[in-house]
């Protein structure tokens, strides 16, 4: 049995905006729960099938941006029956004796799962969460099985008020997982507000953080409020916490434990209704037995700890992430990357993960002879070596390259040059080249008539 409920969606009320198209795979609609109703009073367009067989038929012939299948129209294919739904996102229906059945349909691909029966206010939650995650968050590819199990593993955090403890290397996307919890909470229409601990002069940190108040030390002439309270409904993300002076570990531990904030300089207190996320790229563990971090701290922000695993950890990531980063840097001109390119991308082990895999892009971009990238123009550190001759040929801007690209390429690299500083081993390592290529290339900048040492200053 198919019905697209055409003659329903007459019956939302005037001023809800119809905007998702929902696929409802049961035998029944009512399971206690008017589904259908639900889903169209909140606005959605909404077509049913009581088969998987007539699912797949619906697929073949219409867009759907979420499918909700009850699990009793599986077949004996079971769970698996998720991977051959036109890789379409899928939120599992379920009563409370198949909870088994839907730990296996999310390994098999399902994002979501709800228990029956439900209230409208869930069900609606399920469905609001399950389209956030259309909505592609900067970075955050995930395909591999690594990447997924954490997102599924973030999706059920969102759900919580829980303080969570992201660890991972420098560059794996902490911040963008962080964001992503965000934008999968009740809290996503509330500010995100991140702070680098690592990056904040400590003289200047605990203002930032709790804010003060107008004469509370030299210049500071008016109210100003503390990240705390930038981020107050929301989430606030403290990136690098390990870098957290021990004095202000202390206050910081007192504000989780009272979840309210005093501005320097002011005795009034302000309470608090904030989702703290903390990343770090150290153990926090180790650094506790080695008294650089508080113990008591430790496991206030350790209740639900997870881990972004390091690129070379995601290797099923590589390849999506490179073409992601094509396309946000030269959209729609038609870039593709080579065969050569792809063997090099794989087999690299990424040492600055995801950053790194960015840079490395942007610089090929530049790099490229036409619109097939190839490994020369990846310009990886063991490719480099390899072509580190007295005929760097390959290091040089390529024959041919136009103008416009040759200076895009010479702008690249004195922009690297003054993040670092002038310090040429490390804008080496940035531009994923040996320091003697480098040396190579700010020659042929300076046959260009670029002062090289001036425009570091500049």
């Amino acid at each position: 049995m198919f019905s697209d409920l055409s003659s329903k969606e007459n019956s939302i009320p005037t001023g809800i905006e119809t905007h998702a198209h929902l696929l409802l795979v049961s035998a029944s609609l009512s399971n206690g729960n008017d589904v259908d109703r639900i889903l169209l009073s909140a606005g959605y367009r909404v077509s049913c099938v009581d088969t998987v067989s007539l699912a797949k038929q619906f697929l073949s012939n219409h867009a759907v941006d979420l499918i909700l299948l009850d699990m009793a129209v599986m077949t004996e294919a079971g769970p698996a029956m998720v991977q051959t739904l036109a890789g379409t996102d899928c939120v599992i229906l379920v009563n409370e004796h198949q909870a088994y059945l839907a730990a296996e349909a999310m390994r098999a691909g399902a994002i979501d799962y709800i228990i029956k029966p439900f209230s409208q206010r869930q069900i609606l939650d399920v469905v609001r969460g399950a389209l956030r995650l259309r909505q592609a968050i900067p970075n955050l590819i995930a395909t591999s099985p690594q990447s997924l199990q954490v997102l599924q593993l973030a999706r059920r955090a969102a759900k919580t008020s829980a303080t969570i403890l992201i660890g991972g290397e420098s560059g794996t996307g902490k911040e963008r997982l962080a964001r992503y919890i965000h934008e999968m909470s009740s809290r996503a229409g509330k500010p995100f507000v991140a702070i680098n601990c690592a990056a904040i002069p400590e003289a200047m940190l605990e203002s930032i953080l709790f804010g003060h108040s107008k004469g509370a030390f030299t210049g500071a002439t008016a109210n100003q409020q503390g990240k705390f309270e930038l981020a107050q409904g929301g989430t606030l993300l403290l990136d690098e916490i390990s870098e957290l002076p021990l004095a202000l570990q202390a206050k910081l531990l007192r504000v989780l434990q009272e979840k309210e904030v005093e501005r320097l300089g002011s005795h009034q207190v302000i309470a608090l209704d904030v989702r703290i996320i903390a990343a770090s790229n150290r153990d926090l563990r180790e650094l506790v037995l080695q008294g650089a971090f508080r113990e008591d701290l430790f496991y206030r922000l350790d209740v639900l700890p997870m881990s972004w695993p390091a690129l070379r950890e995601r290797r099923d990531d590589i390849l999506p992430l490179a073409e992601y980063f094509i396309e946000r840097y030269a959209a729609q001109q038609g870039y593709r990357l080579g065969e050569s390119a792809r063997q090099q991308l794989l087999s690299y082990d990424w040492p600055g993960n995801v950053r790194e895999l960015d840079n490395v892009i942007q610089r090929a971009l530049i790099m490229a002879r036409g619109l097939h990238i190839q490994a020369v123009d990846l310009m990886l550190p063991h490719y480099a070596a390899e072509a580190d001759t007295p005929q760097p040929q390959a290091l040089a801007a390529p024959e041919g390259l136009s103008e416009t690209k040759r200076h895009a390429e010479f702008q690249f690299v004195l922009e690297t040059l003054r993040r670092f500083r002038g310090h040429r081993t490390r804008t080496a390592e940035a531009l994923g080249m040996t320091t003697r290529a480098l040396r190579y290339k700010l020659a042929a900048m300076r046959e260009q008539g670029i002062d090289v040492e001036q425009q570091i200053q500049n």
